[in-house]
């Protein structure tokens, strides 16, 4: 590594707190690892840490990997020491040891109230083998779920339904009071969880019925793409996201409803998750994006 660049990283990491080297910003994450660490983050009320954009300087995303010895982002450093990427970040947040890695107070978190259907009990007693193991369920600061069959581990949170043993981790715990597990016996299998604590969600939209709100009027649309991309096709109506957008956004009134589009919906949606974080009550993502438009609604848009 040449010392010029190692100087750069070392002041940057002496002179913040908490430094994460990611894909994107902390406001506008590029990939779902560096997502979910900075929801993490400030889930742990740390708000004010140093975001390192890797995108923007390949130097640097081949420095960092060099300087940490570890091969993927994010990273994230505390007081100057290496923490560790997305993995290790929600393992120590599952735990709760991540408040005292930031140097923060834990959160009082009680044992949460669940229900289970009968079909779910059936259906979580066929996945235990000999009987043995419990069931596991964990919750991303997303809502996001993952269920499985396990041991305790420590710091687990351990309740008692109807005679099945359900474990949660600390912050899992956290968001679990009043979750309903339901198993859909007759939709080729699947639980269903339905739990109060959910924020809103992105809704998805289709070219129809985005097609059918700007006949009736202007409407906040915002495209997400590159202006090099907007050369190619739009469709009319929609602001492009830059500088001036985002400002126009942050002063918004939340209650007001915004739409995102792109290519074909995933960069939309990562935009629009961002703002629904951000307070907004409405956000909406058009599903497949111009291209969709272009087949399905407006053949005189350029496909590309």
């Amino acid at each position: 590594m040449e010392a010029e660049l190692k100087r750069e990283i070392e002041d940057l990491l002496q002179n913040n707190q908490v430094v994460l080297f990611m894909k994107g910003t902390k406001n506008f994450p590029q990939c779902g690892f560096s997502a979910t660490v900075v929801g993490i983050l400030k889930e742990a009320g740390v708000r004010d840490f140093k975001d390192i954009n890797i995108l923007s300087r390949v130097d640097l995303r081949e420095g960092m990997k060099e300087y940490a010895s570890w091969p993927t982002f994010p990273q994230l450093y505390v007081k100057g020491e290496f923490v560790g990427g997305c993995d290790i970040v929600k393992e120590l947040h599952g735990t709760g040891e991540i408040f005292d890695v930031l140097g923060k107070d834990k959160p009082a978190v009680k044992l949460p109230e669940i229900r289970l259907t009968e079909s779910a009990k059936r259906a979580i007693e066929g996945a235990r083998e000999n009987g043995e193991g419990a069931l596991r369920i964990e919750i991303s600061p997303q809502f996001e779920y993952a269920l499985s069959i396990d041991e305790p581990k420590e710091g687990d949170f351990k309740i008692d339904v109807g005679g099945l043993s359900i474990l949660f981790d600390r912050q899992s715990a956290a968001r679990a009071d009043g979750l309903s597990v339901d198993f859909l016996e007759s939709d080729n299998g699947g639980f269903k969880i339905e739990n109060p604590n959910e924020p809103p969600r992105v809704r998805q939209l289709s070219v129809q019925q985005l097609k059918g709100l700007l006949d009736k009027g202007n409407l906040e649309l915002f495209d997400v793409r590159t202006e090099n991309e907007r050369q190619k096709a739009v469709i009319k109506g929609a602001q492009h996201f830059d500088q001036a957008a985002q400002e126009k956004l942050a002063k918004l009134d939340h209650a007001t409803p915004i739409y995102f589009h792109c290519h074909h919906g995933g960069r939309s949606q990562q935009a629009a998750e961002h703002y629904l974080r951000q307070g907004f009550k409405e956000v909406y993502n058009i599903a497949g994006g111009i291209d969709a438009w272009s087949q399905e609604v407006d053949p005189s848009v350029a496909r590309y």
